[in-house]
């Protein structure tokens, strides 16, 4: 008799046993996990906000400080202009000011002419009105009798040699001067006292 061997089939379940996943690379999925860290780039973005913001406010002050200057600017200048157009107006009302003040230095030289007296109260009367006017708008008069000569506020007519007042001071006042609050309307017309020359030595007729 013939014997016959019978074979297995190969077992293919042996070879997957063996088969083992590939492990993922640990260090990669670490640099990969902080670079993405929610937290980190709310922190940076946080950062970057604030750095942009305080450029923003460094620009909205340097625009503020810029338009109150303008404001200011503004303001000065148009104050100025005023004060100039006001000026121009008012210093015409000055000569009728000279005029009442000559009229009255007048009548007072005139004490016998009794039928003056209403039309000196007349011309004082206008004479107040005009001035309390004046005032309102802002018009100081200069007292310049018995000050030191101030060539800013001053203008010097005549230079009176005299020993009984002290050297440049106004010892007359030939036309009021007038300030538009620190403005100046137009100077004093005065008479300044001024030391007599004493040298008689140089005479050539005294000796």
């Amino acid at each position: 008799m013939t014997s016959k061997t019978t074979q297995n089939p190969p077992n293919h379940q042996d070879s997957s046993v063996d088969e083992k996943p590939i492990p993922k690379d640990e260090s990669t999925s670490e640099v990969k996990a902080a670079g993405t860290d929610p937290h980190a780039k709310l922190v940076a973005d946080l950062e970057a906000i604030k750095a942009e913001s305080e450029q923003w406010r460094d620009r909205f002050l340097r625009k503020a400080a810029e338009f109150e200057n303008f404001r200011k600017r503004s303001e000065r200048e148009r104050a100025e202009s005023a004060t100039l157009v006001k000026s121009t107006v008012l210093i015409e009302f000055l000569p009728i000011m000279d005029v009442c003040e000559r009229a009255l230095k007048s009548f007072s030289e005139q004490h016998d002419q009794a039928g003056l007296q209403s039309y000196r109260e007349g011309v004082e009367l206008l004479y107040k009105q005009l001035g309390d006017t004046l005032a309102r708008l802002g018009v100081i008069a200069l007292e310049a009798k018995g000050q030191k000569f101030d060539p800013h506020v001053h203008e010097a007519l005549v230079h009176l040699e005299t020993l009984e007042h002290e050297d440049n001071t106004v010892v007359e006042e030939l036309r009021r001067g007038y300030l538009l609050k620190d403005r100046l309307l137009r100077p004093a017309q005065v008479v300044v006292a001024s030391s007599p020359n004493t040298k008689k030595d140089d005479d050539p007729d005294h000796g």
